[in-house]
């Protein structure tokens, strides 16, 4: 996938809903830059992950291909409890397939959701993982895992096929 899929992919979930967004577990930023071309220089991106060496090429990214968007980097594990303000949306793009127990985690994360934020989820459409992939989630799982956790109007954005465990979607859930 190159830049114009990860901004396809996300697009109408994000359009619209706001301009404090968190990208939770970012890694090296290719949805943070998808991001910040949807946000533009109204939007602020909290980029969160663990790895800071990841940050740090993901901050020399942003630099030079979106420099209006402003960023703010946490060097954090998304599966704890983060110092994040209240925000208008959150981003989890091939990240929410580390999590072997989703609903704790996602608790911990909606927290910082405020009422009527959007939650962005891309993820592998297949309900066995491997060493890459070890807990992905269908998009049927994701409905469910949403309803369970108090999102609603869960729906499918995109798909695209992958190499590996079939295809990628991406999926809005309101607060």
């Amino acid at each position: 996938m190159n830049h114009a899929d990860h901004v396809a992919l996300i697009r109408e979930g994000v359009i619209g809903g706001g301009t404090l967004w968190a990208d939770l577990g970012s890694g090296g930023g290719a949805f943070t830059l998808a991001l910040a071309d949807l946000l533009g220089a109204t939007g602020t991106i909290q980029s969160v992950d663990i790895d800071e060496s990841a940050l740090r090429r993901q901050a020399a990214e942003m630099s030079a291909r979106f420099p209006e968007t402003a960023l703010v980097q946490v060097a954090a594990d998304f599966r704890q409890p983060l110092p994040l303000p209240p925000l208008d949306g959150m981003l989890m793009a091939n990240s929410l397939h580390f999590v072997r127990d989703k609903v704790p985690v996602m608790n911990g994360l909606l927290s910082r959701l405020r009422a009527g934020g959007r939650f962005v989820l891309v993820e592998y459409d297949a309900a066995r993982g491997n060493p890459w992939v070890p807990f992905p989630i269908t998009f049927e799982g994701w409905r469910d895992l949403a309803a369970e956790v108090g999102l609603t109007e869960t729906r499918r954005l995109a798909s695209v096929p992958s190499r590996f465990l079939g295809s990628i979607y991406s999926a809005l859930s309101l607060r």
